[in-house]
């Protein structure tokens, strides 16, 4: 792979060409999965708490302890990228997704479901970062950000379809065959992952150098070490768990203890907040060229999810226009993830690629971990009547990650801004 001190530069490849197309349509395929199973709690989470008996508590901790084990791969997934490439760390995830999807449709008992979550969160850790990877080592530097939004945008279908249409799978089949019906489609996209994806672009110039473990954790530091990683790192925390604690989980139960939906109706909302951030990704994803910058679009979209938050906390419960209207807000304005990578990116040296995405990442993801778990806790301090959640405790989490929000704005505002690809300070 190529290091830091590489004098030969790697060939990149048209992002039009027959080749990168089938690329990215086979890794974007290949996040839908992970998007679904990340989100898919949400829509059945009323469904798998009356068959299963889950209190509010042990269904946050099934949900977030996908996103703890997520984060906790990141590290040495980035350590494995930089290493020993994209395709094997892809490869080897698709296993035990396969093997997840598995356990979590035959789980009899709220442990087997736990064990199942953890195993999709290890499986799916590399489907967002070793594709980022990929991009960066086969198209333009100043294709990266449209290109991951291309991929986000892609993978959140994932999240579409762990809502209405989710629902109309567990009402049809059943949530056990729709997790065996993931988990198959999840085998066939590695095998094409298999035939037609490489490391790198054909006709680049291969370094024979590979990094030692030593160098490699010494990077890890490098990247903690960069001037504003720990600002943008903490934007991450804000932004993406924002959306996974309101339409990954807790909008369901939401709209069904406060304004009486049931699995279809909130399958219906939830859709639109998740077809949202499709769009949003696809529209933020260029916003760095069109701003001349990727911190003013992330602080635009900040300030958006601030206002939904507030909504969801002060004006519940609201006339309809307004709640889809709210619901719709979070999922767009927790769509420029691309951007705020992007923006990680440009602070680190190129050949820490790996390892700063992954970095960043754990904010995302121990993010969602940590406002997941937190939140059930929280709600399970609330008295429960006929299992059905006050709407005080749904304001109360509402208003703490509108907090949370509040205070990433604070924080990145004063990072290093990256314009057009140039290190500068925007305050």
């Amino acid at each position: 792979m190529s290091t830091g001190n590489d004098a030969v530069r790697p060939r990149t490849v048209n992002p039009l060409s027959a080749i990168a197309l089938a690329i990215v349509a086979t890794l974007g395929a290949l996040y839908i999965v992970s998007q679904f199973l990340r989100n898919s709690v949400g829509v059945i989470a009323p469904n798998l708490a009356s068959e299963m008996g889950l209190s509010p508590i042990e269904l946050g901790f099934l949900s977030s302890i996908y996103f703890f084990v997520f984060a906790a791969t990141q590290i040495p997934l980035g350590v494995a990228l930089d290493r020993f490439g994209p395709k094997l760390c892809m490869l080897v995830c698709v296993g035990f997704t396969v093997l997840g999807c598995a356990l979590f449709a035959a789980a009899q008992a709220s442990g087997s479901l736990v064990i199942a979550r953890a195993l999709l969160g290890f499986g799916t850790a590399s489907f967002l970062m070793a594709p980022c990877a990929l991009y960066a080592r086969w198209f333009p530097p100043e294709r990266f950000s449209t290109l991951t939004g291309i991929q986000l945008g892609l993978g959140s279908l994932g999240a579409l379809l762990a809502t209405a249409p989710l629902a109309f799978a567990t009402a049809w089949v059943g949530w056990r065959a729709t997790f065996l019906g993931i988990g198959s489609s999840a085998a066939l996209i590695g095998v094409v992952v298999w035939l037609i994806v490489e490391d790198d672009p054909p006709g680049a110039a291969i370094r024979p150098h590979r990094e030692t473990l030593k160098e490699s954790l010494a990077g890890v530091w490098g990247v903690i070490r960069t001037p504003s990683m720990g600002r943008v790192f903490f934007v991450q925390i804000a932004i993406y768990p924002s959306y996974l604690l309101v339409t990954g989980l807790w909008g369901g139960p939401y709209l069904t203890h406060v304004y009486g939906y049931d699995l279809t109706g909130r399958g219906d909302i939830l859709f639109l907040s998740a077809l949202a951030q499709v769009l949003g990704s696809f529209l933020w994803g260029p916003a760095d060229r069109w701003f001349g910058s990727c911190k003013v679009p992330v602080l635009i979209s900040l300030f958006l999810l601030l206002g939904s938050l507030v909504l969801f906390a002060a004006a519940s419960p609201m006339p309809y226009p307004l709640l889809v209207g709210a619901f719709v807000l979070i999922g767009f304005s927790t769509g420029p993830l691309a951007l705020v990578l992007t923006h990680g990116r440009s602070l680190a040296a190129p050949h820490l690629l790996g390892r700063t995405i992954t970095l960043l990442n754990i904010g995302a993801m121990g993010g969602g971990f940590l406002v997941q778990f937190i939140s059930g806790a929280i709600i399970g301090l609330f008295p429960v009547e006929a299992g059905t959640y006050p709407l005080e405790a749904y304001r109360l989490v509402f208003t703490l990650q509108a907090a949370l929000v509040l205070a990433g704005i604070i924080i990145y505002f004063g990072s290093r801004n990256s314009i057009l690809g140039q290190k500068s300070v925007l305050h």
